[in-house]
């Protein structure tokens, strides 16, 4: 795990609960990569930052150590909770590490913005080189330190002892990741995925908020599947949308022209729930990406159902289509600018058991429209499939392909995008699911499976994997 020099962020005003604080970070502010990690003390060489009956301590592991022990040892850099240019800590048993009355514990995140401040840090330079500390969001003048092992948030003091006691080296964890999935670390849900300049590219809700409240997407770029490369926030609705600035849903790119097209939903903090589509445009599957109308795209109430979920499928003739909606699908073609289309054109295709979450691929000169059942708060959040003979249907029902799977703790999976591997007959399936094992509908992370099928074309039925 490396650490390194980032220039200083802007400071700025942000509301926690009712009070209003500042998070301007020191100057000397490093970055970490996310993944795996331990952290040991500079003070006291092995001893590493942990977690025992939920409260955060420093203790000795080594090999020797019990497996559980080693196990709170180990925890995960994640996109930060409450702000992507720092970090949230999560263990294997999927809490986090946050303060409550300045002492550092491990809790369940609850998606409300107190928490989410909480449970954010920021890192910066510690007393040795190499080494981090690691500042509070909310409380930037405080930092974690330990004081007879036990670990506080503690206002710093420009003194050696409190330096070394709030330093920290990274090291391999004690308890590598042995799983496949999740393929990106953290809370990301309604994954979309592309290949494009021979990389993957996987763009995602950002999760773990409340009510879905989530304010930007951020995108990941990997040449195998495996290895995935955070290139960061790609739109940001506060200050890149004039017409939404949270509910940043289901985010679905296209290409046409040698241009990107970002399509997603998007509403007002307002009070009001109503929520809209919207495109935004780049010249790089990476971003950023710009609002391309300064309007929505489909405006809530325009049509019957939610305005939400939009994805887009080309043709081999070159022809795109939108599709969209919760409550009922529906499907347009759009016209060239790929920013607009013939409201008169617009379909209904909504087929039997459909909820939200529509997407189309075709394979063999079969179309399959997929989409997603039941709630996505619901354990039993599906997908489910139909074939047709064109992308507007007629469409023909086939049954649920990916589901539950509870004798491995998996939940909830559903939202998917399905990608082929370039020049081969590969697919794989991207979804998301109840964060494994301390999930819910509103922590979800992605996985990323084998998409197969059968002589006569039908989607065997995937099996999830850990």
């Amino acid at each position: 795990m490396t650490v390194g020099r980032r220039a200083a962020r802007t400071a700025a005003l942000v509301l926690v609960g009712s009070a209003l604080v500042t998070t301007a970070a020191p100057a000397q502010a490093a970055t970490l990569a996310t993944g795996a990690l331990s952290l040991e003390s500079v003070n006291y060489p092995g001893r590493y930052l942990r977690h025992a009956d939920a409260l955060g301590r420093l203790d000795a592991v080594t090999s020797a150590s019990p497996a559980q022990t080693r196990l709170d040892a180990t925890f995960t850099v994640v996109n930060g909770l409450a702000t992507p240019s720092c970090h949230s800590f999560q263990t294997k048993d999927g809490l986090f590490l946050r303060h409550r009355d300045w002492r550092l514990r491990v809790d369940a995140n609850t998606g409300d913005a107190t928490f989410r401040a909480d449970a954010t840090f920021c890192a910066v330079d510690g007393s040795v080189p190499g080494s981090i500390s690691l500042t509070s969001y909310n409380n930037p003048n405080r930092r974690i330190r330990h004081r007879d092992f036990a670990l506080w948030l503690d206002p710093y003091q420009d003194t050696a002892a409190f330096r070394a006691d709030s330093s920290f080296t990274t090291t391999a964890p004690w308890a590598p990741k042995t799983n496949r999935n999740p393929v990106i670390p953290g809370l990301f849900a309604d994954p979309h995925v592309i290949v494009a300049g021979g990389r993957y590219h996987l763009y995602a809700t950002t999760d773990g908020y409340a009510g879905w409240g989530g304010t930007y997407y951020k995108a990941f770029s990997s040449a195998d599947r495996v290895n995935w490369t955070d290139h960061g926030v790609v739109l940001d609705h506060g200050p890149d949308v004039s017409w939404a600035d949270d509910s940043a849903w289901a985010p679905a790119v296209a290409t046409a022209h040698g241009r990107y097209y970002l399509y997603f939903s998007g509403g007002a903090a307002s009070g009001n729930t109503a929520k809209h589509l919207g495109v935004a445009v780049s010249d790089s599957p990476t971003g950023p990406f710009r609002d391309a109308l300064g309007r929505p795209l489909v405006t809530a109430g325009q049509f019957s159902g939610q305005a939400i979920d939009p994805m887009v499928f080309t043709d081999d003739d070159g022809r795109s289509y939108l599709y969209w909606g919760q409550g009922a699908a529906r499907v347009v073609p759009l016209n060239d600018d790929m920013t607009s289309f013939d409201p008169a054109r617009v379909r209904v295709i909504t087929p039997s058991g459909y909820n939200e979450a529509p997407f189309v691929f075709k394979r063999n000169g079969i179309y399959y429209l997929m989409w997603s059942e039941n709630d996505t708060r619901s354990e039993d959040y599906r997908v489910a499939y139909a074939t047709g003979t064109s992308p507007t249907g007629p469409w023909t029902r086939r049954g649920v392909v990916l589901q539950k799977r509870l004798e491995a703790g998996i939940k909830g999976t559903g939202h998917h995008s399905v990608v082929q591997a370039p020049g081969t007959d590969t697919w794989y399936i991207a979804y998301h699911r109840f964060a494994v094992p301390a999930g819910n509908g509103t922590n979800r992370e992605v996985a990323l499976d084998r998409l197969e099928f059968d002589a006569g074309g039908a989607i065997r039925p995937v099996v999830p994997t850990l």
